[in-house]
């Protein structure tokens, strides 16, 4: 699972060329299509191993990523701080007052939804990780700036 969610936002920050629909499986239109019928502005790409819409829904750009089978691995979004739950806010605010945030996105797979976070300083950039429901986060990246 957690390799599932990992392979999901590091695609977010690595997109492939734009294709054509006439390039994606027709297994995965048709699961496109019978999940997402309501679905505006929809763009491909096609990565190595997966499949990855960019669309409107419901007043929202979403990433629908799919497999070759057209099984749906994950959908991912971005958020504002404020849309985390409270308590990841509270520790954002206690812990990481010297960061602004520069990339905020959430995770879903399964029911289970993950929060990616890229916070920076002067000095550094972090991506931080945390899933629902809890309060803290995790390190995932550190890079010092030049």
């Amino acid at each position: 699972m957690k390799k599932i969610v990992l392979t999901l936002a590091i695609a977010i920050f690595t997109l492939s060329a734009f294709a054509t629909e006439e390039k994606v499986a027709p297994k995965v239109l048709t699961a496109f299509q019978n999940e997402f019928n309501n679905a505006k502005e929809v763009e491909w790409t096609v990565g190595t191993a997966y499949y990855m819409a960019s669309f409107t829904y419901n007043d929202k750009y979403v990433f629908a990523y799919y497999n070759e089978d057209g099984e749906l691995l994950g959908l991912t979004h971005y958020i504002s701080p404020s849309q985390l739950p409270m308590g990841l806010q509270n520790n954002l605010k206690k812990s990481y007052s010297d960061y602004w945030v520069s990339d905020l996105f959430e995770v879903v797979k399964n029911g289970t939804t993950n929060y990616y976070i890229t916070l920076e300083n002067a000095d550094q950039k972090l991506v931080l990780q945390s899933t629902a429901g809890a309060t803290e986060w995790s390190s995932y990246k550190k890079v010092k700036k030049a």
